[in-house]
């Protein structure tokens, strides 16, 4: 515990620094749908600061810093390509035109220093097992297992989904087929796979304690900027999508019900 003590002033400074300097830079492109890509990048800076500064590594540090930066690379990549030459997200637009002049500081705090806090608290399960001396045991495996299952439902989820967006022909429709005829949100499943994998790896660690951290990465999946948010857009935008509501299921994958 006291090596993970020393870990977490430092990497706390860190991503001040980063979302400090990364609102900076949404000042001047008059956009801060960037902060949306620096999401994964950050738990990469995470992993790789506790991972620099922890000295002597285990084979967890490996494995944990490798799994790390493959799911925060790919994130961030997809939301690259996905954002790129496309205006900022309707979120922050709103926020932009409610609050006016003092949407600048606002979105420094509610939105840039929000996300870093929000980094280093999820991010724990991380730090714990980079810092860890315990042996591999079980709960490396169950997590790694997760973590792979997690990854393949967001990835393949999101390729699916953008490939189906970039067909003209299914403007204003819904994605139903794929792993998108089992779920109506493959990637965010995906994710919550995965973080529940950190921690099963930081569980065999002896950091359970980091409990709090999937739960709240869980929360926000399922009722702040993940399901809720999504669904709530969908229904007034796309046509179809009350339909396929009532026949699939909402975040665990499951058959789909059929039509009396």
């Amino acid at each position: 515990m006291s090596q993970i003590s020393n870990l977490l002033l430092p990497i706390a400074m860190i991503l001040i620094g980063a979302t400090t300097l990364l609102w900076g830079l949404s000042l001047r492109l008059r956009n801060v749908s960037i902060v949306d890509i620096f999401w994964g990048l950050g738990f990469v800076l995470v992993s790789g600061t506790s991972f620099f500064r922890a000295g002597a590594h285990s084979s967890r540090s490996f494995l944990v810093l490798i799994l790390s930066t493959i799911w925060g690379l790919r994130l961030a990549l997809y939301l690259l390509i996905r954002n790129w030459g496309q205006p900022e997200d309707y979120r922050y637009q709103n926020m932009r035109n409610q609050v006016g002049k003092k949407f600048k500081w606002l979105s420094f705090f509610t939105v840039f220093l929000l996300q870093g806090f929000l980094i280093f608290i999820i991010s724990l399960p991380l730090q714990v097992s980079v810092a860890s001396k315990v042996t591999l045991n079980a709960w490396d495996f169950i997590g790694t297992l997760s973590f792979f299952l997690g990854l393949f439902f967001e990835a393949v989820g999101d390729w699916q989904l953008s490939r189906f967006k970039k067909n003209p022909q299914n403007q204003g429709k819904v994605l139903d087929q794929g792993l998108w005829k089992y779920t109506r949100h493959p990637n965010y499943f995906g994710d919550f796979l995965v973080w529940w994998g950190f921690y099963f790896i930081a569980l065999a660690a002896g950091g359970g304690w980091t409990l709090f951290s999937p739960a709240i990465m869980s929360f926000l999946l399922l009722k702040v900027s993940g399901v809720s948010l999504l669904e709530k857009n969908l229904k007034n935008r796309t046509q179809g999508y009350q339909d396929y509501i009532s026949k699939t299921s909402p975040f665990f994958p499951w058959k789909p019900k059929q039509k009396p």
